[in-house]
């Protein structure tokens, strides 16, 4: 019983650890990863969309993409410990990568205006951890259920 009590207590660590490193994440950004939208965002969305280099922009938001998936996949394995699960959600992973990168290229590729709600949004969960945030509970009430 106490080993699996120090068990719990690393793994919570851990997840702890890997919240953090999703901080560092976000405050590291603007020297990790090519994205002029973090700053247009940020100020008055009145302004003209600034000009994007999408190929630049596409290799930023895959790498920020993939150090978010790769921390919400280990939180999902050290919550669930399940190993298929965790399979699971990383195919989930790729396919809503593969259909949000798509979007984004419509979006400011082959748009005449970009909407820009349309864009920030698509953004946003290309650089933000939020399907781990769909994932935990999606999964713990499925593994309820059976």
């Amino acid at each position: 019983m106490q080993k699996n009590k120090k068990y719990l207590v690393l793994r919570i660590g851990i997840i702890a650890l890997l919240i953090a490193l999703f901080g560092l994440i976000r405050i590291y950004e603007n020297q990790l990863f090519y994205d002029p939208f973090l700053k247009y965002f940020k100020l008055d969305n009145n302004l003209d969309l600034p000009k994007v280099d999408f190929f630049q922009l596409a290799f930023g938001l895959t790498f920020r993409y993939f150090l978010n998936t790769i921390i919400s996949l280990a939180i999902l394995y050290l919550i669930f410990l399940d190993l298929e699960l965790t399979k699971f959600a990383t195919l989930l992973y790729i396919l809503f990568f593969v259909v949000l990168l798509c979007a984004l290229y419509f979006t400011l590729e082959l748009t005449q205006n970009p909407n820009r709600i349309s864009l920030f949004y698509i953004r946003r969960f290309l650089i933000q951890p939020i399907l781990l945030l769909l994932f935990i509970p999606a999964f713990f009430f499925q593994k309820q259920k059976n």
